[in-house]
Parts: structure tokens; C-alpha cells; sequence
């Protein structure tokens, strides 16, 4: 999984609101609501980011079960 590259962002205090408005009627986090408004604006500029790997989700895959002892 790629790492994701933190760094302090300050914003003004009415943009926050805004972008926290969106980011609930979109159901996301303010971060998640950033990051696909940030990918907006570079494809209409015409840049278009790769995509790193996305987190594994859910369980790991099966592998062999350990026996336990019974008393």
C-alpha cells in the first residue's frame, strides 16, 4: 500500500465551512472531499495523476488454521 504524503494545510475559515458542507452531502471527510476537488481541478487543466494502489480492504486471505488443544 502507498503511503499517503501528510502536510499542514491551512485554510480560511468560511472554505473549511464550505468544503465541510460538501463533504457531508457527499457522505466523505473533509480530507477525502479535498483530495477529489484537487483531482477535479487537475483534469480540467488537463493533468491526470496516477493512481497508487488503493489499501487492501476486508479480511486477509485464508491460510492454513492453527490447531488448538483441547483440554
Amino acid at each position: 500500500m502507498a503511503e499517503k504524503k501528510a502536510f499542514p494545510l491551512r485554510l480560511d475559515p468560511a472554505l473549511h465551512d464550505a468544503i465541510q458542507r460538501l463533504a457531508d452531502a457527499e457522505l466523505r471527510s473533509v480530507n477525502a472531499e479535498i483530495e477529489v476537488l484537487l483531482r477535479e481541478a487537475l483534469a480540467r487543466r488537463g493533468v491526470r495523476p496516477e493512481r497508487s494502489q488503493p489499501a487492501r480492504r476486508g479480511r486477509p486471505p485464508a491460510g492454513p488454521i492453527a490447531k488448538k488443544d483441547k483440554f
